[in-house]
C-alpha cells in the first residue's frame, strides 16, 4: 500500500465536505491550498475561504497563492513533498503545479463528464431538464475538465428540486468519490478511462446576466427549470413593468401550469393571493420573488404591501 502525503485545493463549501471526509478517514494531509481572504460585505471585511475556515480549525498547513505559477508558491508546495493532489472546485492550475506529485492530480467534477464541462455544470443540469446527473474524478491535463477518468456516480434529479438541494446531495456524493479514488491510488488500482468526444456534449458556461433572464416567450417547462436551476442563487430574474415603472425582480420559486390561453407572454393574472405569469403554453405560478432592494417573499406575503397595475406584465 502506498503512503499517500495530499495537498488538497479548494475554496468553497462545495469543497469543505471533501477535505472532512478526506480528514476523517485518517488521511495524511500535508497541506491545503485555498483562495486568498478577500473584502466582503457592507464593512469590505476581509472574509476567509470556507476551506481555509476548517483548515485553520484542523490546524493544517495552508497557502494562499494569488499566483499560482509564482516561483515562491511553487517552492512551498514542493517543499511540502505531496505525492497526490485533490482539487474541488478551485481554478485552473498551471502544468507546474498538476503534474507535480508522483500520483497525480485529480479533480472532482459535479457532472457525468463529458458532459458539462465548465464553471456551472450543477445549474446547467437542471437548466436543461435533465433526469440524471452525477460526479466524476478525474486526472487533470492540459485542458478544462477533460482528463481521463477515474470513477462516476450517478444521481437522479427530481422534477421540482431546485440547485441548493441537487449541489448539497452531489457535495456529499462527490466527497464519498474522493475517497473512493485515494483508496485506488494508495492500493494502485487505478484504471482510468478517455473521456469520449462528440458533437452532442452539453456545456456549463459561467452564469450571466444575459443567459439568467427570463425568456416569457419559452414553453412553462423551460422556464420553471431556469427559475429551479438558479434558486437560491443566482436566481432567474425578470423586468416587471408596472404602471410607469419598472422593476428588476428575482424569481426563486414557481409552479408550472400547462393550458391552453390566448394571452401575451409575460402577462400576470392575480387572483386569491395568488400571482400566475402567463408562457405560450400555460401559465408560471409565482412562490417566492424579490423586488429591488428587498428580501426574498412569498407572494402572498408580498402582495400584501406591494400593488400590481392592472396592466402590469413581465418582460
Amino acid at each position: 500500500m502506498r503512503d499517500l502525503r495530499i495537498v488538497f485545493m479548494g475554496t468553497p463549501e462545495f469543497a469543505v465536505t471533501s477535505l472532512i471526509k478526506i480528514i476523517e478517514a485518517g488521511y495524511n494531509v500535508v497541506g491545503v491550498i485555498t483562495a486568498p481572504d478577500r473584502p466582503a460585505g457592507r464593512g469590505r471585511k476581509l472574509q476567509q475561504s470556507d476551506v481555509k475556515k476548517y483548515a485553520s480549525q484542523q490546524d493544517l498547513k495552508i497557502l494562499q497563492p494569488t499566483n499560482l505559477q509564482s516561483k515562491d508558491f511553487q517552492q512551498q508546495l514542493q517543499q511540502l513533498k505531496p505525492n497526490v493532489q485533490v482539487v474541488v472546485a478551485f481554478r485552473m492550475l498551471p502544468k507546474s503545479v498538476w503534474a507535480l506529485p508522483e500520483y497525480g492530480t485529480f479533480n472532482l467534477h459535479a457532472s457525468l463528464l463529458p458532459q458539462y464541462r465548465g464553471a456551472a455544470p450543477i445549474n446547467w443540469s437542471i437548466i436543461n431538464g435533465d433526469k440524471t446527473t452525477g460526479v466524476s474524478t478525474f486526472f487533470i491535463d492540459e485542458k478544462i475538465d477533460t482528463g481521463a477518468m477515474i470513477l462516476q456516480r450517478q444521481l437522479s434529479v427530481g422534477e421540482n428540486e431546485n440547485v441548493g438541494v441537487l449541489h448539497d446531495r452531489l457535495m456529499e456524493s462527490g466527497a464519498d468519490l474522493i475517497l473512493k479514488t485515494l483508496e485506488l491510488i494508495k492500493s494502485d488500482k487505478v484504471k482510468t478511462t478517455l473521456q469520449e468526444e462528440n458533437d452532442h456534449l452539453k456545456p456549463a458556461p459561467k452564469l450571466t446576466k444575459e443567459n439568467t433572464k427570463i425568456n416569457w416567450e419559452r414553453p412553462v417547462a423551460e422556464i420553471h427549470n431556469l427559475i429551479r436551476g438558479l434558486n437560491p442563487y443566482p436566481a432567474a430574474w425578470s423586468i416587471l413593468q408596472n404602471a410607469s415603472e419598472e422593476y428588476k425582480v428575482k424569481i426563486f420559486e414557481a409552479e408550472k401550469i400547462l393550458d391552453l390561453h390566448e394571452l401575451p407572454a409575460g402577462t400576470i393574472l392575480l387572483n386569491d393571493k395568488k400571482l400566475k405569469v402567463a408562457a405560450p403554453d400555460g401559465f408560471l405560478q409565482i412562490g417566492e420573488m424579490q423586488l429591488p432592494g428587498k428580501r426574498k417573499m412569498a407572494i402572498h406575503d408580498l402582495l400584501n404591501g406591494f400593488s400590481f397595475n392592472s396592466e402590469a406584465k413581465m418582460l
